[in-house]
C-alpha cells in the first residue's frame, strides 16, 4: 500500500521531532545530574566536617559552573553545525 505525500511528510517530521526531543532531554538530564552531583557532594561534606553551609555553597557554585560550561559546549557545537 502506498503512502500519501501528507503521510510521508508527517512521519518524517515526527521522526525529526523525536530526535530533537531526545537530544534536548539528554542535555537537560546531563545539566541536572552535574548540578545535583556537586550539590550533594557539598552537602555530604558539610554534614561530615561540620562546615555548614560553606561546602554546600561551594558545591552549588561548582555545579553552576559545570552547567554553564556544558551549555557553552553545546551552543558552540550547535553554531558550528549551522
Amino acid at each position: 500500500m502506498m503512502q500519501k505525500p501528507d503521510e510521508e511528510r508527517f512521519s518524517d517530521n515526527l521522526g525529526r521531532s523525536a530526535r530533537a526531543l531526545s537530544d534536548y532531554m539528554g542535555l537537560g538530564l546531563q545539566i541536572a545530574a552535574s548540578f545535583a552531583f556537586f550539590v550533594l557532594i557539598g552537602y555530604w561534606a558539610d554534614t561530615n566536617f561540620g562546615t555548614s553551609p560553606w561546602l554546600f555553597l561551594f558545591g552549588v557554585l561548582v555545579g553552576m559552573l559545570g552547567m554553564a560550561l556544558l551549555l557553552m559546549k553545546v551552543v558552540r557545537a550547535a553554531n558550528k553545525k549551522k
